[in-house]
């Protein structure tokens, strides 16, 4: 650990933990702690703070920072140039020209990952805590369109609860992954899980963003478990 890293942030490591390799993607994640988050860390680390940032609470601060952190580390491996990626007005990242990526965070694990854009149009990715079965059956009409929650029949409450925690994680990377691309913003009954077999779904969008992007149109997902979180991502090809 060099000594501009900050204590409430975990070595940067390089992660792949998805079955199937993605050409020309890097991911970088690590650990953090609010609880150890110092006063001067983002000035030490050289990570600029956005207002809004600085204003918030700890927990956002941290996370914020480890985002950005695994999100200069994947650049530097990428690239060679360690750049930041800046918040924009709709407080998505600012990547670099000719880059695509995408940054999570969730319950202490943050990751992000990038491409150049002659490889990816497009990346999306989501860490998420597993629901727990009552809230996942409470949150369920939100999430899940008319197909989708019939699908949950015959499922123990337990693997209906995994469905709708995974269900909610690949339609949030769908969105990173699109919102760059059609600049509009859609919601979780604009898409549906078409199938997934462990490690692998398709999704199809149910609403026209673009002209390129109508309804109809499938992309391909990946999802595992990773240090106790569920990990997906959406992922748009040349």
């Amino acid at each position: 650990m060099t000594s501009n890293h900050p204590a409430c942030c975990s070595p940067i490591e390089p992660t792949w933990p998805f079955a199937e390799v993605l050409p020309g993607v890097v991911m970088r994640s690590c650990c953090f702690d609010p609880g150890q988050l110092a006063a001067d860390d983002f000035s030490r680390c050289a990570i600029p703070a956005p207002a809004n940032i600085q204003r918030s609470v700890a927990k956002r601060q941290a996370e914020f920072l480890a985002g950005r952190l695994c999100a200069r580390a994947a650049l530097l491996a990428l690239t060679g140039s360690p750049e930041v990626p800046a918040l924009g007005e709709d407080r998505a990242p600012v990547w670099p020209a000719g880059i695509t990526g995408s940054i999570s965070h969730s319950h202490g694990l943050a990751s992000a990952l990038v491409a150049r854009s002659e490889q990816w149009r497009g990346l999306g990715l989501d860490l998420e805590e597993p629901l727990a079965a009552k809230r996942a059956l409470r949150l369920a009409g939100e999430i899940l369109t008319k197909t989708e929650l019939q699908r949950l029949d015959g499922l123990t409450p337990e693997q209906q609860a995994e469905r709708i925690s995974l269900t909610f994680s690949l339609k949030e990377s769908l969105f990173k992954a699109l919102y760059p691309l059609v600049g509009k913003r859609f919601y979780f009954h604009d898409a549906q899980l078409l199938d997934c077999d462990g490690t692998r779904a398709r999704l199809r969008l149910l609403i026209d963003l673009s002209e390129e992007w109508k309804a109809g149109s499938v992309l391909d997902g990946w999802y595992c478990h990773f240090q106790g979180r569920l990990l997906s991502l959406v992922a748009v090809p040349i």
